[in-house]
């Protein structure tokens, strides 16, 4: 079976899909971007604000799973301009220990929800 994660502690899902589904001992995360849960505002000022945001929603989702950044072993990253790259990444590393962090990938699209910056997910194992 599997487990539906929810968390008032990260922005409700707006639409036909849960903030994180755990699968045996297994979490997939949807993709955050930087809503405030508390506000529901959209913090966009600057990327490193908005990859703080998107960094501590997922923080919430993963703690609802009784898990830290340490059970992530997969990230996708998507962002609309690649010279953001190095500034998302400072803020997304010091989320993570160097020597444990977790495989990812980070792509470029076109756009993402609500016109953001960035969106990550994750998979993360008990």
């Amino acid at each position: 079976m599997k487990k539906i994660i929810y968390t008032e502690n990260a922005p409700a899902p707006i639409g036909p899909y849960n903030q994180a589904v755990l699968k045996g001992d297994t979490l997939y995360t949807s993709g955050q971007i930087a809503i405030n849960p508390k506000s529901g505002e959209l913090i966009i000022a600057n990327i490193e604000d908005e990859t703080n945001q998107v960094m501590e929603n997922m923080k919430a989702v993963l703690e609802a799973a009784g898990m830290t950044f340490e059970n992530v072993v997969k990230t996708s990253i998507f962002i609309i301009n690649m010279d953001d790259f190095a500034a998302i990444n400072k803020v997304y590393g010091a989320y993570f220990n160097e020597k444990t962090a977790p495989a990812r990938e980070t792509v470029q699209v076109a756009c993402l929800p609500k016109n953001v910056n960035v969106e990550i997910s994750m998979i993360a194992v008990l």
